[in-house]
């Protein structure tokens, strides 16, 4: 028989190869439509414990009708790729759910009757330049007649999809909602004054309180806690009265649930002028719970300071904030379900909190800062404003202070005289040593669309609040998923040389730049007196001369040695970055050729093996 030739080999070997190809895809396509692998660090598109948690404990059906206008958005690519993964995780809602939650797909067409149901259920159709509008969005319900709505799919709002769609399911599988009483000098719901003009905006993490919980305000001459109230949250109360405080007591040695954020400095209460207080404490039931804290002391952090932006020095435009704090996942407590999954929170001129000794609670740190932090005077804090200033202050501790803190066990009265002495049970008291927390500034950008106000959280300021108020209230399904969106990658390398560099060096680059300040200064002066007098560089006399020629001669010296030590402040950062450049752009191509010539000197080689053969 004659042989098969090389190039007959190769035409049969790409014919089977696009077979198999072809083969391949057809059984995936059939049989492996369910199946996924999520190569994402944080699983983004794998259903959480959490939420599979709510779906195994529904009880009652739940039907979602999934609003989507297809042929109308067809033309928008990032709309209908973003309407397939919100169909697909429906879906899968469905399919775990052995048949408790019901997917209907509806296509509101123009003037039909989908259409009017849409709009009648406060869905947003989004205008097109053809004039018809797109409709993206979920309308649910259960068996009851409660309704949630998602009025449009933002894609502002894609990394938090799951959370919104178990949120909405929870809410709807649980329609007795907790009852949480907010006491608070902060105008936390907008503000009368500023509802009264027209302007308020409430703020958003209290938004986000209305609408998962049934929240009533308190007013300051309350006498008691609401009955039924599951859960006592405290901001930045204004002062109060022993009956009040009788009251909060009382609640709390009866078994009843507190959050409390209280603040040496609350930078909310100084923007509201409301009458809040800056400072707050309540000393009394503080100490009866075991917690030692100083309402005048601020906790500045040269490791977690924020950089903000600066108007002092052109030259240098941003500076690392020492009273503005910025908590990465090391900060928090991994073994407390409140904060095991936080990634970052942003915080204000913050207090700190410790056990008293002696006291037979259990304390427990949930937040806490680094060990290069001390407690600053807060009235020195307002009177220093120079992020420099505040951070020359700081004497690191050496050992982190406690921000925030879990207290429970057995508690005695605040108010033994009037009072039963120990509680009824073990208490549960949440305490946190900042109410900026609450800033929206500090943790969400919102924008306006359609008349509703999209939040794009860039920190887990309101994860940490609802988590607390959800674990104090007995739930804890969603806590899990309102962290999993965080995209926040802190580079704690570059932070931590930076920090150590700005103590190495800073003390040096204020006296530079403090010479450099008295020596323009001086050189100005004697200039402007020499024109005063009618004087130029022609009649100056030598000595004249030599001092101006001093002085220049310094200014440049000086100039030069500051910018030495700028260098120097940022040579290990550089280096690093060098080397992640050069790993990044050289030294995976340097590998592959590497590769490619030993590969090649292994295949000479056996050649050369069966030549001699």
């Amino acid at each position: 028989m004659k042989p098969i030739s090389r190039r007959a080999y190769a035409i049969a070997a790409v014919i089977l190869a696009a077979v198999i190809f072809v083969a391949v895809n057809i059984a995936a396509n059939t049989g492996l439509t369910d199946s996924k692998l999520d190569l994402t660090e944080n699983g983004q598109f794998t259903l959480s414990q959490g939420t599979k948690h709510i779906i195994a404990q529904l009880k009652e059906p739940i039907t979602l009708r999934f609003f989507y206008s297809k042929k109308t958005a067809s033309d928008y690519a990032q709309i209908d790729a973003y309407a397939r993964r919100v169909r697909d995780m429906l879906q899968e809602y469905a399919a775990r759910s052995d048949g408790k939650i019901i997917l209907q797909d509806v296509d509101p067409e123009p003037f039909t009757p989908e259409e009017d149901e849409a709009t009648a259920n406060g869905l947003t159709g989004a205008p097109t330049d053809s004039g018809t509008a797109v409709y993206f969005g979920l309308l649910a319900s259960n068996t009851v007649g409660d309704k949630e709505v998602v009025p449009f799919f933002t894609a502002e709002r894609e990394p938090y999809l799951e959370y919104d769609l178990s949120a909405l399911i929870y809410r709807l599988s649980h329609p007795r909602k907790a009852k949480i009483a907010v006491l608070t000098s902060l105008p936390l719901d907008g503000g009368m004054q500023m509802m009264m003009q027209g302007g308020a905006q409430p703020n958003m993490i209290y938004q986000q309180l209305q609408q998962s919980y049934d929240t009533q305000m308190l007013d300051q001459d309350f006498t008691k806690i609401p009955a039924g109230t599951d859960v006592l949250v405290i901001v930045q109360p204004p002062v109060i009265a022993l009956p009040q405080k009788l009251a909060i007591d009382q609640f709390v040695m009866g078994g009843g649930h507190a959050l409390v954020f209280l603040d040496p400095n609350s930078e909310m209460a100084q923007m509201a002028n409301g009458g809040a207080p800056s400072a707050s404490s309540l000393p009394a039931l503080l100490k009866a719970w075991g917690v030692a804290y100083n309402p005048k002391k601020v906790l500045g952090d040269r490791l977690l300071a924020q950089q903000v932006q600066t108007s002092g020095d052109p030259r240098n435009p941003t500076a690392r904030y020492p009273i503005w704090l910025h908590l990465n996942a090391d900060d928090f407590n991994k073994t407390d379900q409140v904060t095991a999954q936080l990634q970052t929170v942003n915080l204000a001129s913050a207090g700190a909190f410790s056990p008293l000794k002696g006291a037979t609670t259990k304390f427990t740190p949930l937040m806490s800062s680094s060990d290069q932090a001390s407690l600053l005077d807060a009235p020195l804090v307002q009177m220093t404003p120079r992020p420099q200033d505040l951070w020359n202050l700081i004497r690191p501790a050496g050992s982190p202070y406690t921000i925030a803190a879990r207290i429970t066990g057995p508690a005695k009265s605040a108010f033994p005289q009037v009072a039963p002495i120990k509680s009824a049970k073990d208490i549960n008291v949440i305490v946190v040593a900042d109410s900026d927390i609450f800033d929206d500034r500090f943790w969400v950008r919102t924008q306006d669309l359609f008349g509703k106000r999209i939040a794009q959280p860039f920190a887990d300021n309101v994860a940490f609040v609802l988590n607390a108020v959800e674990n104090l209230t007995g739930s804890s399904d969603l806590i899990s998923l309102r962290t999993r969106a965080s995209s926040d990658r802190p580079f704690t390398v570059v932070k931590q040389m930076q920090a150590e560099a700005q103590a190495q060096y800073q003390q040096e680059a204020d006296a530079l730049q403090a010479r450099l300040s008295d020596t323009e200064q001086r050189l100005h002066a004697l200039e402007q007196g020499e024109a005063a007098n009618g004087q130029n560089a022609k009649t100056l006399t030598p000595a004249q001369k030599s001092e101006i020629e001093k002085f220049k001669h310094d200014l440049i010296n000086t100039r030069a040695q500051l910018r030495d030590v700028q260098a120097r402040l940022r040579s290990d950062i550089d280096a690093l970055g060098s080397i992640l450049a050069f790993i990044n752009i050289a030294l995976v191509p340097i590998l592959v050729a590497l590769f490619a010539l030993v590969m090649a000197g292994l295949r000479r080689r056996r050649r050369a093996k069966a030549v001699k053969a």
